[in-house]
């Protein structure tokens, strides 16, 4: 007989406590193998596939898409043994949780205990990998091709829209290609019945843009009524609650994914960092000229913000205070042997950090490849967890935006943050005379528990010496 073990959602690591279901890979009835992903799911951080520990039949889901769970609340539900081994036995499969506990549909998951798991079924179908929250058991099976088990939906039983491919679908009206959770909750909020609109992805997905240009148009309609049920399906509540409009006129937003994730970080470094900053105007007609040398002689071209990089990775080099970070609780300044420079880049999801490891060792031609991947990979909503965690020390180029001048947050747990302002022609004194050069302005916002002004005025003079006069970088390599 087969023994239902429930899997919850894993500690995704780096402080995360909930993360929001974009598209389920698996339904009720199919077969799954050890560490086969069964679920994507969204962080304040990134997209992330979840792999499920055990092998066999899943019985249940929790959460309809665009349902956010905290960690440690039930993902699903898998019928492993003997009866899970076969598509012809899986009748005998025990029942998952009731309707009324919400498998499948976006009810508060149960707080109970997970079903008692047997030793031996657990090392006979656990997984190679280590899962947070979940361990390691026998080495992780090959996967196999996910298959039906003639098990009906139990939500299908108690009414819902069946589901085809993770997606949830109505049956008049067929599936609705969506992926993105914004999207859907974008279109919501402001009326659009998305069966209506005509995706421009691949395979017909509707995105952002779709919705947008439907907005625009004015194509806002009343969705179209479901087709008729013996019972209705119950209604899933948003995974967040809709931006709302008080009766003064006032607008609530909920603080919460990227924009909670930021808020929380940078709430803790203005309560946590005694922070400082200072600035100088340098002159960047030579930093510029040099890059349009260096992207004239062929080969891969050079962005700006990898030269800023190769800067700021020598400048660390002499001032090793600003590449630490502070352990309170041994009250010890921990200084870092390695740059893993962070930059700030803006994305449709928000403001994201993404790192870029070891640059202290890689070139001007490897980092500005790094910049760009990192860079398209925030932009498509493909960086990981992995990517934008571990910083040591970030570079903020909000000139981009069009302004001279900032005095950066730190991005804690790092001691120092270099921010740089749009270059633009301005009146500067050379060489005794007075003439129209390419200006910059930098700050530098430095944890003052690490040093003191001299070493962060230094550091930053450092930096606008190599700007205006690059040989200075090059005497130093």
């Amino acid at each position: 007989m087969a023994q239902v073990l429930e899997f919850r959602l894993p500690d995704l690591g780096e402080g995360l406590t909930e993360a929001e279901i974009v598209r389920w890979l698996v339904s009720v009835g199919d077969v799954v193998a050890v560490d086969q992903p069964v679920v994507e799911v969204e962080t304040a951080k990134a997209m992330v596939e979840v792999p499920c520990p055990y092998g066999g039949v899943v019985t249940a889901r929790y959460g309809e898409e665009g349902t956010e769970l905290p960690v440690g609340a039930p993902l699903l539900t898998v019928a492993v043994g003997a009866a899970a081994g076969s598509g012809e036995e899986a009748g005998s499969v025990p029942p998952g949780p009731s309707p009324a506990a919400g498998p499948d549909t976006a009810a508060a998951p149960s707080a109970g205990p997970a079903p008692e798991r047997s030793a031996a079924s657990a090392s006979a179908e656990g997984s190679g990998n280590v899962l947070v929250g979940y361990g390691t058991a026998a080495p992780a099976a090959r996967r196999r091709r996910v298959r039906r088990a003639p098990v009906a939906d139990s939500a299908a039983r108690a009414g819902s829209p069946a589901v085809s491919g993770g997606r949830a679908v109505n049956g008049a009206a067929g599936p609705v290609p969506v992926v993105s959770p914004l999207v859907r909750r974008l279109a919501r909020e402001n009326g659009l019945d998305l069966r209506e609109l005509t995706g421009s992805g691949r395979d017909g997905l509707i995105l952002r843009g779709d919705v947008e240009q439907a907005i625009r148009r004015g194509a806002a309609r009343t969705p179209a009524p479901a087709a008729p049920a013996p019972v209705p399906a119950p209604e899933v509540p948003s995974a967040a609650p809709a931006v709302s409009t008080a009766r003064d006129g006032a607008v609530r937003v909920p603080l919460r994914g990227v924009r909670g994730a930021v808020a929380d970080k940078l709430s803790r470094s203005r309560h946590e960092i005694p922070d400082a900053t200072c600035w100088v105007d340098a002159d960047a007609t030579e930093l510029m000229a040099a890059r349009a040398a260096m992207n004239a002689s062929g080969g891969p071209k050079i962005s700006l913000l990898a030269l800023l990089a190769r800067i700021c990775t020598a400048a660390l080099a002499r001032h090793p205070e600003l590449n630490s970070t502070v352990d309170m609780a041994a009250r010890e300044i921990v200084r870092l042997p390695q740059v893993h420079l962070g930059f700030a880049a803006q994305t449709d999801r928000g403001l994201v950090v993404p790192v870029v490891r070891d640059a202290q060792a890689r070139s001007a031609e490897s980092l500005s490849a790094e910049f760009a991947r990192l860079t398209e990979a925030g932009r498509s909503g493909t960086l990981t967890p992995g990517d934008l965690t571990g910083g040591t020390f970030t570079l903020n180029n909000y000139g981009v935006f069009g302004v001279d001048g900032s005095t950066p947050i730190i991005n804690h747990p790092e001691a120092a943050m270099l921010g740089v302002g749009r270059i633009v022609p301005k009146p500067w004194v050379h060489r005794g005379e007075l003439a129209v050069r390419q200006v910059v302005q930098l700050s530098l916002t430095f944890d003052h528990r690490v040093c003191d002004g001299g070493t962060a005025g230094g550091f930053l003079r450092y930096v606008a010496d190599c700007v205006e006069q690059p040989a200075v970088l090059l005497r130093t390599l």
